[in-house]
């Protein structure tokens, strides 16, 4: 594998064009900022709307929270879409469990979202509490930077199971985001309430463990 290659997250729900497009806009636009060119961040559904557009709502919410909605088509999941992808995170319960009738490989790969960023909570803090703060960063010439990335983002699915009997909701329909489609606009706020904490911690955990780009290919 090419450990320069942008590490490929998949975002996964039902008609892929609710939930799923806002988590893929907005992880793509977010990651963008921390790492440029390290992160290629796409979406399926497993009974898609095949070629629609993004949900009017869905996209002005990406819009609010500065991410762009444009030129969104709607994916059916399938085996192939599945095929290299290093970190699948679903709507739901049930959307993880379609994703691993299809490939069983990725069952250490493949989080509901809102699990998943509360195991990078549990890292975070961990992480503080041993060194006394925020960790410090390496630093890396350019040849190295995007490596060092898709290093860290590779190994994450298994140091974030690790912790997962610590980052286990109160109720399991915690894991999962609300379905809006050809529901009342106050359901897609719920959709946001219940997803953008999600995308704020795992942006976090990005922000912190970013490797930071030395001053080596600039050196004459």
């Amino acid at each position: 594998m090419d450990t320069s290659a942008p590490v490929r997250i998949l975002t996964v729900c039902t008609g892929n064009i609710c939930r799923s497009p806002v988590a893929e806009r907005l992880l793509q636009a977010g990651l963008n900022q921390v790492v440029p060119g390290g992160f290629q961040v796409t979406s399926a559904g497993t009974r898609a709307m095949v070629g629609d557009p993004m949900q009017p709502i869905s996209a002005d919410i990406v819009r609010t929270f500065g991410g762009d909605p444009e030129n969104f088509v709607a994916r059916q999941l399938s085996p192939k879409i599945l095929r290299g992808v290093d970190l699948v995170l679903t709507m739901t319960s049930g959307h993880r469990g379609e994703v691993l009738q299809l490939d069983a490989s990725l069952l250490k790969r493949t989080f509901t979202i809102r699990e998943f960023a509360r195991m990078l909570d549990v890292l975070d803090a961990r992480a503080e509490a041993s060194a006394g703060g925020p960790p410090v960063a390496e630093e890396y010439d350019d040849g190295d930077w995007l490596g060092a990335n898709a290093a860290f983002w590779r190994g994450l699915p298994a140091r974030a199971a690790g912790v997962r009997h610590l980052a286990l909701p109160a109720d399991a329909a915690e894991n999962d985001i609300v379905d809006p489609y050809r529901r009342a606009p106050e359901v897609y706020r719920q959709m946001e309430d219940e997803m953008a904490p999600a995308i704020v911690s795992i942006l976090r955990h990005a922000r912190l463990n970013a490797p930071v780009r030395g001053n080596a290919s600039t050196t004459l």
